[in-house]
């Protein structure tokens, strides 16, 4: 009763969730931006009645100087509490954006545990040994049916390599037989020409004649 009485009793209400809060504080910004336009507004008011009264009446141009520092105060403390929520909210949604990464994470984690809770690692290695081994059985049955059966298997290959070899030397000596005698006529000596040697040897017996005529005048000199 007594705790009824000093409200002790009384259950505080549930923690607004990360989306509400976020939600809020923007509620809060919109409402700081638009009182921020308003000082503003109010500001310049004031100005331009000090400067109508600047010089008529200096009284109320003071008075409006007084309320532009009122209202400039009010708007840097608008400006300071308005970066102070703006700052909580980013704050606020980057750990939201955390909170969510790391639940899609966990999921993740399970959806992996879970899809490995059927396989073992050496029931992975026993299936690939199956497979390598049934790949290596059906290339073995893809060479067999590429050769057939029973062709060429009952001959013995070095005899058919000493058969070639009787049939080239059998051409060979064919080759040889076939060679023609050499014509008879291809035996025969050239005949002499009976035609007058050419100029050049008449050259050469010109020039021995004239060598013996210089050495009979030779002799005779002496």
């Amino acid at each position: 009763m007594l705790s009824n009485i000093f409200g002790r009793g009384k259950k505080e209400p549930p923690a607004p969730s990360t989306q509400e809060s976020i939600q809020q504080l923007r509620e809060t910004e919109d409402m700081l931006v638009k009182k921020q336009e308003f000082l503003e507004k109010k500001i310049n008011g004031e100005v331009v009645t000090a400067k109508k009264h600047g010089t008529k009446n200096k009284r109320l141009a003071l008075h409006a100087l007084k309320r532009k520092k009122q209202y400039e105060k009010q708007l840097d403390h608008i400006d300071g509490v308005l970066t102070q929520i703006e700052y909580q909210r980013q704050t606020l949604e980057n750990a939201s954006t955390n909170a969510e990464v790391l639940t899609v994470m966990g999921a993740a984690a399970k959806a992996m545990k879970a899809a490995h809770n059927d396989m073992d690692i050496d029931q992975v290695h026993d299936l690939m040994e199956d497979i390598s081994e049934q790949q290596e059985i059906s290339n073995e049955i893809a060479d067999a049916i590429s050769n057939p059966v029973g062709v060429g298997s009952e001959f013995d290959e070095d005899e058919l390599l000493k058969e070639l070899e009787e049939l080239e030397q059998e051409e060979l000596d064919k080759q040889l037989l076939d060679v023609k005698p050499v014509p008879a006529a291809a035996d025969k000596l050239p005949e002499v020409p009976s035609t007058v040697l050419p100029s050049s040897s008449r050259r050469t017996g010109k020039r021995q004649d004239s060598d013996d005529l210089n050495e009979l005048e030779a002799w005779a000199a002496s």
